[in-house]
């Protein structure tokens, strides 16, 4: 069980109860999911959600990892016989990793540094003598230790070496170095210059030839574009506080008066920042702004993932869909309700073959054949003449056709999840399927590729990817159990992130259902092979079963709750398909009569929210949406036209928008409001219908700045 220590520190820092945290931990440890602790325990953590149950596991790692590297550094010094009691109280009371590895850094096993080789010649004396600041005869003392055999020559190399000892300790100290490190903190300047002779080529870094800004005001994207720049040995980047100022403090610290021993130790002290300390800071700098900048970026990016994810999805219908093209032509397939593949062909609309007579054809046709109620035409190249050629063809029943974001369909159609679902078919069939698929059930067909691939966030690519991954993993696992997953029809990519499945036992799940037919019960799940008790108590709950003998296995009522719900239905002399069908009589209900021990009022609350609308997708209404009839390309933009677009992309400096050219548009955050904003999230969302207007147009540099229209 975890140390109750940890809970106490947690809960005073996210501002919980001790018992939240406790309860929660407890839950972790035994290996429930957060979607599971957050969803079905909601007495237990007293309704925390997700972010709460993340946090709390996130700040235990980070205190573990704390603690097990304390009691490394305990260890190392007690062994070389240097642990004193205050330097112990310091190790155990300091707070920070940094504050640990200052504390441990005199002690840490070094390779060579010149103050090693000064101490070997035998100059640590005069270096304490130094220390003293007393004024002496320099001259006189240093001779003291001129030893040729040594290497020390002169009464200057004695004191260069006795120097050389005193900038290390300096640099060593604990209290200097967090002092310092502060200075950095608050007042380190990050300053960008192009490097002599380094050719910029599409110019992306020309407002970084020259930039200096105060690191701690700096954005999270400028950061990383800086440091992109250096990567790519385009810039120069430096950071550090100003070196007058951040001396001047180190004097006033270190100097004691004006003697001739004082002079030498500022000269030692000089050295330890230009030489030791800056260099070390920067480093820490450059590695602290990176996180928080990867940070806010990944946080940036999961939002809009997540506002992608929970898209809406359009549903069962047969769909017609197309994966537009000039010269390879437009491939076309069929999808069933279910996304099954019938049948595909090539189109070609377009020039330079330009059938364009034999393509309406064949669409209309096959519309008629196969009953087909959307078409879904991807967005890329040839999108919006595929969609202007669909639009103007004569149906003979009503089809409704849709442009799709294809962002990452390549890479699917590209994957080993694709070779394997469609084997004996090429590239083009497969994007198809997914442009398809993605308009029916976004959800369910972006959960095949990979997060990073879905064309949201910024700087995906020069973030920790580690840290990106599981953040998006996370994601993922949250969208997915947020809306429930169809136990007879879920891929196996998308069963893999219910709780407590993953890949394995989702493919054992696919085999089953291959071999033994369709899930009638939540129940049968058991046969499921390694499908014990454990797995099914926290997946069972986020697994529907359409039009199941039992009602509640269509509804995200748990297993669990069965007997709560049988109780009610038997309380009332109704069965529990009357007590969902009949809302007056669950209006008779006093759920005060159903709580236990193990059932409070958060659970039944939920309960009584299924029954009314069980198994309902909690994502939005799908919107229908048209772009400009006029405008095709970027050619055909004015200044101060207004146009319709979709919110394609959000970052911390603005939005991006698709108004049907091939190229975005951006809205820069000081034209997404007429009031003060710092986060764009905080006016629109991902794939929301706006309105733009037209301000600046760049052909050359394929640029578009756009103004939201507000209401």
């Amino acid at each position: 069980m975890p140390e109750q220590n940890y809970a106490s520190r947690i809960a005073q820092a996210l501002n919980l109860t001790e018992e939240q945290v406790q309860n929660t931990l407890n839950l972790l440890e035994t290996g429930a999911t957060i979607p599971f602790i957050s969803r079905y325990r909601k007495e237990a953590t007293g309704s925390l959600d997700e972010v709460q149950i993340g946090n709390i596991k996130d700040l235990y790692a980070k205190w573990l990892e704390l603690d097990k590297r304390r009691a490394a550094i305990l260890d190392s010094i007690a062994e070389q016989g240097k642990l004193t009691p205050e330097l112990r109280e310091k190790i155990e009371q300091a707070e920070t990793m940094g504050a640990l590895e200052d504390l441990y850094l005199p002690y840490r096993p070094k390779r060579k540094t010149r103050a090693s080789v000064a101490v070997e010649k035998g100059l640590q004396p005069l270096a304490k003598l130094l220390l003293t600041q007393r004024p002496i005869d320099l001259e006189r003392e240093a001779s003291k230790y001129i030893d040729e055999e040594k290497g020390v020559n002169t009464p200057e190399e004695a004191l260069a070496g006795a120097r050389d000892i005193i900038a290390e300790l300096i640099s060593e100290n604990a209290s200097i170095r967090a002092r310092l490190r502060n200075t950095f903190l608050r007042y380190s300047r990050i300053s960008t210059q192009l490097i002599p002779d380094k050719v910029d080529e599409d110019e992306k870094y020309r407002i970084y030839y020259n930039a200096n800004e105060l690191l701690a005001k700096a954005p999270s994207h400028r950061i990383l574009a800086m440091l992109r720049g250096e990567e790519e040995g385009i810039l120069r980047v430096h950071i550090a506080p100003d070196e007058t100022r951040t001396l001047d403090d180190l004097k006033h610290r270190i100097i004691k008066n004006n003697s001739n021993s004082a002079q030498q130790v500022w000269m030692a002290a000089t050295d330890a920042y230009k030489r030791l300390l800056q260099p070390q800071m920067e480093t820490e700098m450059r590695k602290y702004y990176k996180e928080k900048a990867d940070k806010e970026a990944i946080a940036v990016f999961t939002k809009n993932a997540r506002q992608l994810l929970l898209a809406a999805p359009l549903g069962q219908v047969t769909t017609l869909a197309i994966d537009p093209g000039f010269r390879t032509g437009c491939k076309v397939v069929i999808l069933d309700p279910q996304g099954k593949l019938l049948y595909n062909e090539t189109i070609y609309p377009h020039p330079p073959v330009a059938q364009y007579k034999l393509a309406s054809d064949k669409l209309k046709r096959l519309v008629l054949q196969y009953q087909v109620d959307a078409i879904a035409i991807g967005n890329g190249t040839a999108g919006r003449e595929t969609e202007n050629f669909v639009r103007h063809i004569p149906f003979e029943r009503e089809v409704k056709a849709f442009m799709v974001n294809e962002s990452g369909a390549s890479v699917y159609s590209a994957s080993p999840v694709a070779r394997e679902e469609f084997p004996d078919y090429d590239v083009t069939v497969r994007g198809a399927v997914s442009i398809g698929r993605r308009l029916m059930d976004p959800l369910a067909e972006l959960v095949k590729i990979d997060p990073k691939s879905i064309g949201v966030g910024q700087y995906q690519h020069d973030v920790n990817q580690k840290m990106l991954q599981e953040s998006l993993e996370t994601t993922v696992e949250s969208c997915v159990n947020y809306v429930g997953v169809e136990l007879n029809t879920a891929s196996k990519q998308l069963l893999s992130y219910v709780s407590g499945v993953g890949p394995a036992l989702a493919q054992n799940i696919i085999d089953y259902r291959n071999e033994n037919g369709a899930f009638s019960s939540r129940e049968a799940l058991k046969k499921v092979p390694r499908f014990g008790a454990k797995a099914f108590q926290q997946a069972a709950g986020f697994l529907r079963i359409h039009e199941a003998e039992n009602p509640l296995d269509s509804s995200a009522v748990h297993p669990e709750s069965y007997k709560v719900v049988e109780k009610m239905a038997k309380d009332l002399d109704c069965s529990v398909s009357d007590l969902i069908k009949n809302k007056e009589l669950r209006q008779q209900i006093i759920l005060k009569n159903y709580i236990t021990d193990k059932v409070g009022m958060p659970t039944l609350e939920d309960i009584m929210k299924e029954l009314a609308k069980p198994g309902r997708d909690p994502r939005s209404q799908f919107e229908m949406f048209e772009f400009d009839k006029n405008v095709h390309t970027i050619h055909d933009l004015t200044i101060g036209m207004v146009l319709p677009g979709i919110i394609t992309n959000i970052t911390n400096f603005g939005c991006f928008v698709d108004i049907g050219v091939h190229q975005d548009g951006l809205i820069h955050i000081s034209r997404l409001s007429k009031r003060r904003i710092s986060d764009p999230s905080e006016v629109v969302h991902l794939n929301q219908k706006v309105m733009v207007q037209v301000e600046n147009v760049e052909v050359d540099r394929k640029r578009i700045s756009l103004a939201l229209v507000e209401d």
